[in-house]
């Protein structure tokens, strides 16, 4: 088992309650579970913002690689947009 490290931290009388009832109800053993999950789902939602963060950054380079914006027609845009929309519904994706 990781080492583990005692904090004291503060909550609203609302979370403090939430968290009472997870345990009472015997969806966690105790208030340290419940903190240890809601900090695993924190970090899973950290990391894919900064996935996000990361693929903006790319597609953003890719946008300036490209080279001038070009006039498009937004109707044949949207024409193209739903057929590829259409071909992915058909191939299951």
């Amino acid at each position: 088992m990781p080492t583990v490290e005692n904090l004291s931290i503060a909550l609203t009388a609302e979370q403090a309650d939430l968290l009472r009832q997870a345990v009472e109800s015997g969806e966690y053993a105790n208030a340290s579970d419940v903190v240890r999950d809601a900090m695993h789902v924190w970090q899973e939602k950290r990391e894919a913002r900064e996935a996000d963060v990361q693929k903006m950054g790319q597609l953003w380079d890719e946008g300036i690689a490209s080279g001038k914006a070009q006039p498009m027609d937004f109707s044949e845009l949207r024409d193209e947009a739903r057929n590829r929309l259409r071909e992915a519904i058909a191939n299951g994706r």
